[in-house]
Parts: structure tokens; sequence; C-alpha cells
């Protein structure tokens, strides 16, 4: 559990799709010595990535579980549309519009969503006027061809 505030940053995807930047952005998180939760409003994402991160790189995977296995609590890495945090996780990743819930006990907060869908364009807007309101130090990150450059 973090005394300070969730720092929440938003990821604009304009040159990869999500099956490409989260592998990318869960394995910096991993590295950080940090657990991860994926939340996905939708199940059949939760069953997609469950098999996508076990094989998006051929000399490498992520180690991961959904949140309804067996275990939960020890996996790096949780797949769920649950609002728990099973895995004592110290970032929250958030996709496919799904809400943040209580975000006490993240570090951080990861929302990605795709430039070109003009609904989660709009849905992340929304979603930083709501989380900058609370409080929560908000940051932007758009996708370039050299990386991820933060614009605000």
């Amino acid at each position: 559990m973090t005394d300070t505030a969730c720092e929440v940053w938003f990821y604009h995807l304009e040159r990869t799709g999500l099956d490409q930047a989260l592998p990318e952005l869960l394995e910096k998180t991993l590295s950080r010595g940090w657990k991860a939760l994926v939340r996905t409003a939708e199940p059949a994402r939760v069953e997609h990535l469950d098999g996508w991160l076990w094989s998006y790189r051929d000399e490498s995977f992520l180690p991961h579980a959904p949140a309804a296995e067996p275990n939960a609590a020890r996996q790096p890495i949780l797949l769920t549309t649950d609002f728990e945090n099973p895995n004592a996780a110290d970032a929250l990743f958030l996709v496919d519009g799904a809400e943040p819930g209580d975000l006490a006990g993240f570090a951080r907060c990861v929302v990605l969503f795709d430039g070109a869908d003009e609904v989660q364009l709009s849905g992340a807007r929304a979603l930083w006027s709501r989380i900058k309101g609370l409080g929560h130090p908000v940051s932007y990150w758009k996708q370039q061809a050299r990386g991820w450059e933060k614009q605000a």
C-alpha cells in the first residue's frame, strides 16, 4: 500500500496496437520489481491476452494468469475484469475502456487507448478530467516513431 497518490499515465496508441504496446510496458513494469494488474471491460480480452502473453515473442514470455486461476496472489501479472487486486499489484493497466475503480494501493495506473477509435479517445479524455479532478498526478504519453514521448 502506498501513501502517495497514484500516478496516472495515459498512453495514446497511434503507431501500434495494444497487442504490441502492452507486453513492452509490462516488461518494464516487471523490470522495476513491480507486479501488474491488467483490467479490461471484456472477458474475451482476458482470454485473448492470456494466450498472447505466452507467445507474443519467440524468445520470451510474460509470467501471468487470469485472476480466476488458483494462486492468483502469487502471479506477477494478473488479467481481470474485476476491481479486486489479489496479487497486490503496484501498477494497474486499463484497456478497452475499463474503469479504474479505487486507485488506493497502486503506485501507477496506465490507461492505454487507441487514438483511431473515437469512443476510446473520448473516454480517455473524460477519464483524464475525472482523475485530475480527484487530485491524482496525470501524464500524457504519445507514441512517436522513436518511442513514447511525454506530452503533458
